[in-house]
């Protein structure tokens, strides 16, 4: 983006925006500096930073998952970016791949996937294609607020109602509810999980580390209505920073379990790559007086390290500490009756039915 350098920029152009800066990423060889050229063109007079959105022509959509840690072997990502600017993102990095920034420009210059529909019915129609749980917002949340306008997320899930294909997903964003008539039906067939984000139910901290999501206050509505439509809601505690939202583990788990939420687990805080210094900068200028020692415990956790990417280590973290939260954490959840597994999610109702056109089968699939 024209006039943005790795110094941290005005706060009033960067309002409502998680990042202070747009650190270059790490495949580029060069880094850009401001500098006062004589010629005028005060940072202060420029206008606001206003989201961009390109389009991605990415061939497939289908991602294969590797991790151990995670419950899926198969992402969808609508989009690349994320409007929402939590400070914490771990998919910052991924703009890098873009030759963009991780900082700024991760909230402010984003891609959509329009063909993600087209490209999704196509992958699982495929001769030889093995069912399994499709997750969405694994790396960039699907219902951020470009989705209103794209919906390509909708899209998406017509293509897997049509088919009986079964998802899971996680968001922060109230567009999910949009979809309801959709997941409910999808639901009633045990196709469909929706996970959403707790971070906090503080509204300046949510707001400072979440600064487009929406509010906490509506991220329980969200739950309440999902599950009032009988759609199996997990609330996933994440991240929990120690020194910081840690405080709430017990109270965010029981306004969970009273909206109607089914199952919680949680994720510590995750600082890989160019999101560490982003973050850091984010603790300095919100919380002066608390940012050593939440990086001391963060540290604690992780070995010593900013991060530690080990299997099985990386999203709870390991030690005094992170046994602690671990320990508060499954008494609260077992409490308030939230350690009990969602149904599982049924792959044998898959179909893929005629396109105009086309003749069924004498057997049928």
């Amino acid at each position: 983006m024209d006039g943005l350098f790795d110094e941290p920029l005005n706060p009033e152009r960067r309002r409502g925006r998680g990042a202070s800066t747009n650190a270059t990423g790490r495949y580029e060889k060069q880094t850009r500096h401001g500098f006062d050229d004589g010629w005028g063109g005060d940072e202060a007079d420029a206008p606001p930073l206003r989201t961009e959105v390109a389009i991605d022509r990415s061939r497939t959509i289908i991602n294969k998952v590797t991790s151990p840690d995670l419950p899926f072997d198969r992402s969808v990502n609508p989009y690349r970016g994320c409007e929402h600017g939590c400070s914490y993102c771990f998919a910052r990095p991924t703009h890098a791949q873009l030759g963009l920034s991780p900082g700024l420009d991760f909230e402010t210059r984003l891609t959509a996937k329009p063909e993600a529909p087209r490209l999704l019915e196509e992958a699982i129609r495929k001769p030889g294609y093995i069912v399994a749980p499709i997750a969405f917002g694994t790396n960039t949340d699907p219902y951020q607020p470009v989705e209103k306008r794209w919906q390509i997320m909708r899209k998406c899930l017509e293509v897997l109602e049509d088919h009986a294909h079964p998802l899971m997903i996680t968001t922060k964003g109230t567009l999910v509810t949009r979809d309801i008539d959709i997941l409910a039906r999808m639901a009633h067939e045990r196709l469909a999980h929706v996970a959403v984000s707790l971070t906090s139910l503080d509204n300046r901290l949510s707001r400072l580390m979440e600064p487009r999501a929406a509010s906490p206050s509506r991220r329980i509505a969200m739950i309440r209505e999902l599950s009032r439509a009988g759609i199996p809601v997990h609330a996933m505690m994440a991240p929990i920073v120690p020194g910081l939202n840690e405080p709430e583990i017990e109270r965010l788990v029981s306004a969970a379990a009273a909206a109607g939420a089914r199952h919680a687990s949680y994720i510590t805080l995750r600082l890989p790559l160019e999101v560490s210094p982003l973050f850091q900068e984010w603790l300095a200028e919100h919380f002066p007086d608390r940012a050593q020692r939440v990086m001391g415990k963060v540290r604690e956790m992780q070995g010593g390290r900013d991060y530690d990417p080990s299997w099985h280590r990386r999203m709870r973290g390991q030690g005094v500490h992170a046994n602690l939260i671990r320990r508060r954490f499954e008494i609260a959840r077992r409490k308030a009756g939230l350690d009990r597994p969602l149904p599982q999610l049924r792959t044998d109702l898959f179909r893929r039915p005629p396109r105009p056109g086309e003749q069924l089968g004498l057997f049928g699939d």
